[in-house]
């Protein structure tokens, strides 16, 4: 009885039931890491266009980060998809968002070999172009695009993949036409055009040594020749069982090594085999966790030297691993479930950045 009495008399003063109605609220990434490194996430259009049915997503995307990178309108076949024509209303929308939540905003790319139209390596009689041609076409692009956001995309992944798995530089037409010096000749446009924005090479699987060792000489090569690199992205799209922490924690410990400060750009973790399946296993649940908290733990272990995590993607509904590579295939590569729902590997997470380092 006396029990009792106390209960009642807590609940006159606490509100017991509005307790019951107004729950804890989940922790904000933002929050728990904001003396390490910055937060955030790519998003799909639908996201900062006000046009995503999910409600609950774009309030998730305010709460839990503070910075953002396109998945798609900033690529080139979006933004300069003819060369006569700029297809900017996305992409303005995009900035717009960033800038209103206060995020540190990511341009997401300039040079890349994919996603590239074919035009903008040919001549208007379908002919490949020259040297001097195709150097004048990235210039005027990059120009055009890193111009109009000056002071407000902060960030620029200037060259993306630009290095094969065996570490040699690929075979795009970049390189084929241009030569070797395309990638200077980028990175110094970029930064003529906003001397303020950082720039970033990007790319994935460098933790495999033959792909690493190639990515830090041409980097290295790079920095002596003036170019005005300030970050290396490491993109960090991972398996459950590749890479083991060891090379994550040797990659980041090699890039920082260069001076550079490192960033992990498209961060999620791919559950294969392929499911079809609505609903993941608890195992897999807790193994997911567990394999985010080894992640996580290398990430903030460097945290001197890590100044942004990024997931490829908002909730496990977005991922780009859905549909992949069969049709029908559902993903649970990140932290937030189908309908911004928590996942334990949330809790994983928040808990390694409340642990003291």
């Amino acid at each position: 009885m006396k029990n009792h009495l106390v209960i009642l008399f807590l609940c006159i003063f606490i509100d017991c039931g509005a307790a019951q109605l107004h729950p804890p609220q989940e922790p904000a990434l933002k929050d728990v890491f904001k003396k390490d490194f910055l937060v955030g996430a790519a998003l799909n259009e639908g996201q900062f266009a006000g046009t995503n049915d999910n409600d609950c997503e774009v309030a998730l995307i305010k709460k839990q980060f503070n910075t953002i990178t396109p998945e798609n309108v900033l690529k080139w076949e979006r933004v300069h998809p003819w060369p006569s024509h700029y297809n900017f209303g996305p992409a303005d929308r995009y900035v717009e968002f960033g800038v209103k939540n206060k995020m540190f905003i990511i341009g997401h790319n300039l040079i890349w070999h994919n996603q590239t139209p074919d035009w903008v390596f040919k001549n208007a009689l379908g002919a490949p172009l020259d040297r001097e041609a195709l150097l004048q076409r990235m210039r005027d692009h990059i120009f055009t695009v890193v111009g109009r956001y000056k002071g407000k995309i902060r960030g620029w992944d200037v060259v993306n993949e630009a290095v094969d798995e065996d570490g040699t530089l690929r075979q795009s037409p970049w390189l084929k036409i241009i030569g070797e010096d395309y990638l200077l000749k980028a990175y110094k446009f970029a930064h003529e055009a906003d001397p303020s924005a950082q720039l970033y090479y990007n790319d994935y699987s460098m933790e495999n040594p033959p792909k690493r060792a190639g990515a830090l000489a041409m980097i290295k090569k790079l920095l002596a020749e003036g170019a005005p690199i300030t970050g290396i992205g490491m993109q960090g799209h991972y398996t459950m069982d590749w890479p083991t922490p060891r090379d994550v924690d040797e990659t980041i410990t090699a890039f920082a090594g260069l001076g550079l400060k490192v960033m992990i750009t498209e961060l999620d973790v791919n559950l294969l085999p392929p499911s079809n399946s609505h609903d993941l296993p608890d195992a897999l649940q807790q193994a997911l966790a567990r394999r985010y908290a080894d992640l996580f733990k290398v990430f903030v272990k460097h945290r001197h030297q890590i100044t942004r995590v990024t997931f490829w993607g908002v909730t496990d509904a977005d991922s780009w691993l859905n549909n992949i590579p069969v049709p029908g295939r559902t993903e649970y590569p990140l932290l937030f479930g189908r309908g911004c729902a928590l996942k334990p590997a949330f809790d994983a997470v928040v808990a390694v950045g409340r642990q003291p380092f």
